[in-house]
């Protein structure tokens, strides 16, 4: 469990740094800045741990996969950015995906 505790470490750090690069409007803002470089370092570090156990398929489906749904919902949030319906269908079909990857997948250490 302990794996999927530190990828999710990876998956927020990562979702983070991805909103702050926003922030740093081109990396010209010293503290948004910062964060991305900070937290993509960390985001990267604790993804790479998890790869010693999760095998690299599943680990980036998932990363990838809750990190676009995570991000979108940061940029809604925080940026006031739309998401329409095709967006949230897709998203929905994303989280989907994860799901089955997570219960019906029988990869090797999964």
């Amino acid at each position: 469990m302990m794996k999927y505790l530190i990828l999710a470490i990876a998956i927020i750090c990562e979702v983070i740094a991805t909103s702050a690069l926003k922030a740093s409007e081109g990396f010209t803002k010293p503290w948004p800045s910062l964060i991305v470089v900070a937290g993509y370092g960390i985001a990267f570090y604790c993804l790479s741990l998890t790869l010693k156990s999760i095998p690299v398929g599943i680990a980036y489906a998932i990363w990838s996969g809750l990190g676009i749904v995570l991000v979108s919902a940061a940029g809604w949030i925080l940026y006031k950015q739309k998401l329409d319906a095709g967006a949230i269908v897709g998203m929905l079909l994303i989280i989907a995906g994860v799901i089955v990857v997570n219960v019906f997948s029988k990869s090797e250490a999964h």
